[in-house]
């Protein structure tokens, strides 16, 4: 392999490490100015969080009803990931919920345990992946993980570009950052996923789609840029999945 490729396949594989649970060459090189290239991957570490749950999907729905077929896709994204945007989902809304201040809702944010709101959040997301996901098609469910799982990390990408980290400089990791040609990789990677959606769904539920899943993310972004003038990385997490729920939830309304 070449050494671009080499480097940039091992850039790639600090976004796995970063994203999931996935295990990675213990020598992989490491640094804050990689991790800020990795960036551009999000969106393709969630195609291959996607392809997983579909696989899943499809194997288990050959052997039982599909209410338990998606519960077990779901289970294996989560396992996969670490349930690190369902932690991160949790925790920001524990924050905006309960943090009167943004001082004390990015406090509130910092403590592992799950409160009222994180518990409610997550429950209901989940409950309406579930029940979304189990009335599609097998096929039709299997490609929505797919671009769903794509089009939200490039959600969590766009705001990382245009907005402002809340937290001060000096946390466990870099504050998440991405260079230009890294937004652009993102978004088209993004594009990509929503010309699979059209293909495969037809533009009318591809537009719904998009729309309520920006809708979803559009919502959540609001409330944090008023309570924390910012975001951090749970909130991140929180985009991701909200975003995913919405595209879900448009692709429910029209087929």
């Amino acid at each position: 392999m070449k050494a671009g490729l080499r480097s940039e396949w091992h850039v790639f594989l600090i976004a796995v490490q970063f994203l999931t649970r996935v295990p990675v060459p213990r020598d992989l090189p490491f640094s804050d100015e990689l991790l800020i290239r990795a960036t551009r991957y999000y969106p393709l570490v969630g195609c291959g969080v996607g392809a997983v749950g579909a696989g899943v999907l499809g194997l288990s729905a050959l052997a039982v009803p599909m209410i338990v077929a998606v519960l077990l896709s779901m289970a294996a994204t989560i396992f996969i990931t670490g349930a690190f945007h369902e932690d991160g989902l949790a925790d920001s809304a524990d924050g905006l919920g309960g943090g009167m201040t943004r001082e004390r809702a990015l406090e509130i944010m910092r403590d592992s345990r799950i409160g009222t709101y994180g518990v409610v959040a997550l429950g209901l997301t989940l409950a309406l992946k579930a029940a979304t996901l189990a009335s599609f098609s097998v096929s039709t469910a299997a490609v929505a993980l797919i671009v769903a799982h794509i089009i939200s990390r490039a959600g969590a990408v766009h705001v990382i570009a245009t907005d402002a980290y809340a937290r001060e400089v000096g946390a466990k990791f870099v504050a998440p950052t991405v260079a230009p040609e890294g937004y652009r990789f993102a978004m088209l990677s993004g594009a990509v996923a929503v010309g699979l959606a059209v293909i495969w769904f037809g533009a009318v539920a591809s537009l719904l789609a998009g729309v309520t899943a920006i809708l979803a993310a559009a919502v959540f972004r609001a409330m944090l840029l008023r309570k924390l003038q910012g975001y951090t990385g749970d909130c991140l997490g929180g985009i991701q999945q909200l975003s995913e729920v919405g595209f879900y939830l448009g692709l429910a309304l029209w087929l």
